[in-house]
């Protein structure tokens, strides 16, 4: 039987790992063309990242499958939705390719959804590519709607979706 935890990122903890493992989730996005971030983000990028919010990690038997990162309203972002002071969103959302469907994503994502109500949040935000229609049909599945778009480049190569839900909505 399967034991999942999550806890808080620590300052221990092996950023390299964590790194290599969000390679490893995005390289199917990768494969087929889609630059995001987490393909070719440098250790340095992944501790930066960390530090926009509160980063989390998913164990499965103690291995480290999974992260998630949430975020406050981010003051100074180029996107107003996250400048709003009563949306949270998150980053840096990866789940080993062997863990996939077997709910590591489901748990990181409501771990996130509970953390940011419990700091005040009213509505959890995202971004996606637009190209990344699986990725999208699974956020609405979560109860997120698209809400307009932004542009990352040159960190990535396509146009985003920005996708919004509320928070109590579990």
């Amino acid at each position: 039987m399967r034991e999942l935890t999550i806890r808080s990122v620590e300052a221990d903890d092996d950023l390299v790992g964590l790194t290599e493992l969000v390679h490893a989730a995005y390289t199917p996005h990768a494969k087929s063309g889609l630059r995001f971030w987490g393909t070719h983000q440098s250790v340095a990028d992944t501790s930066k990242r960390l530090a926009s919010g509160q980063g989390f990690l998913a164990f499965a038997n103690g291995e480290m499958v999974g992260t998630i990162t949430v975020r406050p309203p981010q003051e100074n972002s180029p996107t107003p939705l996250l400048r709003m002071p009563d949306v949270w969103s998150f980053c840096q959302f990866a789940v080993h390719p062997k863990q996939k469907g077997l709910g590591v994503g489901t748990a990181l994502h409501e771990f996130a959804l509970r953390h940011a109500a419990f700091q005040g949040a009213q509505r959890m935000a995202l971004d996606t590519a637009a190209p990344a229609i699986g990725l999208i049909q699974m956020y609405k599945s979560w109860g997120y709607e698209e809400c307009g778009s932004c542009d990352w480049r040159p960190h990535t190569n396509y146009l985003s979706t920005l996708m919004v839900r509320r928070v109590n909505a579990l």
